[in-house]
């Protein structure tokens, strides 16, 4: 919603000189692309709500259907929360899948017009990943238009970007004689990167804070962000994880799985040390605290209070049944009877990144990191690391941050974190990248070790195909968050175990994936016009486990 705050100034200009009584807009793009995304996404709610001034660093999450269901029954929206105009959602938000724009994918045209239908102005915006929303104006400081930024009142560094600027962009006001135009250290590609690491004795980190600094930020400013974030990010973990409700929105009707997954996981653990208190609210109810997640409720009726316990104990001796084993024992390879195991690094990982999408899929808050449908993957393998290998948290959420945001700036740059534009290998593959890097950094290794991992991280990743069935971002986007999550993690101990030894540079990893990308059939592209999405039958064929 924050994306749509310079359209809110546009459009608040045009009431000061103008009548404005409408605005309409326009999505172009792709095939279907454009319809999955407005529909599947939440996107209705979240231009309508921008354009009221909403924001979704604070909204009240719980307010949000309520107040999109009042804009559609009343027909009016309230700009920026001052001025009302009419709105009719038939008529003033189309999806023109028939028309695509060249600047990207996916494309957004705001119109206004006055009482008698007149248009007053227009612009178009491409949403181009990572909550990036820009236009042709606003590339080079499009860090800044994205999230609706007074230009006016931020350091005159963040307005005179000129390193990446190409022939024939429009650039602003030339910096001051003794500013270089850019940070410090200015790095494009992984080998620049790790040139500064060995030029100036930093680490990735390191590099990336003292940029930072550049734009005007104090240390305190960024030690306060990057702890928002990652507040942010473990917030949404516990939702995910103790939340009542059962299955996620959509026809899928797919059941939620982080909460048992959670219990299952805590079983055992004394109460009140394992398991932080926490507060529920359940539908109906004032919030609870409840100092322990329970375990499963056993499907068996519960014993009688008054039985005794040599009773009890045979009650529960005759309810335990023996495991059902498939296969015959008259063979000479005789079936095995199943077992359950337990792998703790990779059953915590899974379950933090099942439940940070589970809280995406229902609409809840989470961090772009760097896209919403791969957002489970760093939070995922943070809280890992912060619960089971740190010793000193406030350290490593700005290590594993700031390493993992550099090597999505490499991405961004050098290929797309965009799945409209490169398919699922450009989210979840990016996103498994950044965590190996910064899983690896965390552990101590070298700059070229936390770039290994890297590589390793979108290597394996290459070609991965964007089909999400019914355009839902569910299936099989929350599971292969679960295993991007895993793979980071693995690909920062096979980094970290090669002793500087590797074929494959960042570099090339990264070309390699944009031209994955620009060969990708537009299929595979976020449209669910193929793969998963028209194999898989609606309703599901088989029930959600």
């Amino acid at each position: 919603m924050a994306h749509l705050q310079q359209p809110v100034s546009l459009i608040s200009i045009c009431c000061i000189h103008h009548p404005l009584t409408s605005v309409d807009f326009s999505f172009l793009g792709k095939g279907c692309a454009v319809y999955f995304k407005i529909i599947k996404h939440h996107t209705p709610q979240a231009i309508l709500l921008g354009l009221e001034g909403s924001d979704p660093e604070t909204i009240d999450c719980g307010t949000i259907p309520s107040r999109y269901e009042a804009i559609l029954l009343n027909k009016c929206l309230q700009l920026d929360g001052k001025r009302h105009i009419h709105f009719d959602m038939d008529r003033d938000m189309l999806w023109r899948w028939d028309q695509v724009l060249k600047t990207h994918p996916n494309g957004i045209r705001f119109s206004c017009f006055d009482e008698h239908g007149d248009l007053l102005a227009t612009n178009e915006y491409f949403s181009v990943g990572g909550g990036f929303v820009v236009n042709d104006k606003t590339k080079v400081d499009e860090n800044l238009f994205y999230k609706g930024v007074d230009k006016s009142a931020v350091h005159g560094a963040r307005l005179h970007q000129t390193h990446s600027v190409e022939k024939g962009d429009a650039t602003p006001t030339q910096p001051e004689a003794n500013d270089p135009g850019h940070p410090p250290y200015p790095f494009e590609s992984g080998n620049s990167l790790l040139a500064l690491t060995k030029r100036h004795n930093l680490t990735i980190a390191q590099i990336v804070h003292d940029n930072e600094r550049y734009f005007g930020l104090s240390e305190q400013d960024i030690h306060d962000k990057l702890m928002r974030i990652w507040d942010v990010m473990d917030n949404c973990i516990r939702v995910g994880v103790t939340t009542t409700e059962m299955t996620l929105p959509g026809r899928l009707g797919l059941q939620r799985r982080a909460p048992m997954l959670y219990r299952r996981l805590m079983r055992g653990f004394y109460p009140g040390i394992g398991i932080p208190s926490v507060q529920l609210i359940v539908p109906g109810s004032t919030p609870h605290s409840l100092s322990a997640i329970d375990a499963p409720e056993s499907t068996e009726a519960a014993a009688p209070p008054n039985q005794g316990q040599q009773e009890s104990v045979i009650s529960r001796s005759t309810q335990t049944r023996a495991p059902r084993v498939t296969g015959s024992f008259d063979h000479p390879v005789l079936p095995v009877p199943p077992r359950k195991t337990m792998i703790p690094a990779v059953d915590f990982l899974s379950c933090y990144a099942i439940a940070v999408n589970e809280v995406n899929a229902s609409g809840g808050r989470i961090v772009t990191s760097p896209t919403n449908g791969a957002a489970g993957i760093i939070p995922a393998v943070l809280k890992y690391i912060i619960e089971f290998v740190s010793d000193d948290p406030e350290k490593s959420v700005k290590t594993f941050l700031l390493t993992a945001s550099a090597i999505g700036m490499l991405f961004k740059r050098g290929s797309t974190i965009s799945a409209a534009e490169g398919g699922c290998q450009a989210e979840v593959g990016v996103a498994c990248s950044m965590a190996s890097a910064g899983f690896a950094a965390c552990m101590g290794a070298s700059p070229e070790t936390v770039l290994q991992a890297a590589e390793i991280g979108i290597e394996h990743n290459l070609g991965l195909t964007c089909d999400p069935i019914d355009g839902l971002v569910q299936v099989p986007c929350i599971e292969r968050n679960s295993l991007g999550a895993v793979k980071a993690v693995t690909a920062a101990q096979l980094s970290m175990a090669s002793h500087g030894i590797y074929r494959v540079t960042l570099d090339e990893a990264i070309e390699a994936m944009r031209l994955t990308a620009a060969d990708m059939s537009v299929k595979y592209k976020e449209t669910s016009l193929s793969g998963l999405a028209t194999t898989v039958k609606i309703p599901l064929t088989v029930p959600a486990c």
